[in-house]
């Protein structure tokens, strides 16, 4: 009997009124234009320690000359540093490229979130 009340229960609560839905579309819009401040805030940053990685590893990579092992290591940081931007950088084109395809421009309405129309 437990369990029918925990999927009555879930199956109430899955089909709430689409009038209570609706009232709170402004809050999730919200929380979604808030996230979205985050991340374009913290982009440039994340990039930046990217690229500062990239030659940090650069410069122990030159001036550890002579030890093999902290070559080594200066090696290893470059190539994270350079995965990390070509992660970031093709994410943004992917992106770019499916907002470009969907004629998505967040120029023209940059606080518009794609819906379904409710009538």
């Amino acid at each position: 009997m437990k369990t029918f009340q925990k999927v009555l229960i879930l199956t109430g609560a899955a089909l709430l009124p689409v009038a209570t839905v609706h009232a709170q579309l402004g809050n999730i819009e919200d929380i979604v234009d808030g996230i979205g401040r985050i991340v374009s805030l913290l982009t440039p940053i994340v990039v930046g320690i990217a690229l500062l990685a990239f030659f940090w590893g650069l410069a122990k990579f030159i001036f550890s000359a002579g030890d093999e092992e902290a070559r080594k290591a200066g090696k290893q940081i470059m190539i994270y540093g350079i995965i990390a931007l070509f992660i970031m950088i093709s994410i943004w084109g992917i992106v770019r490229f499916i907002g470009d395809a969907l004629d998505i421009d967040p120029e023209r309405n940059p606080g518009a979130v794609p819906g379904v129309p409710i009538p």
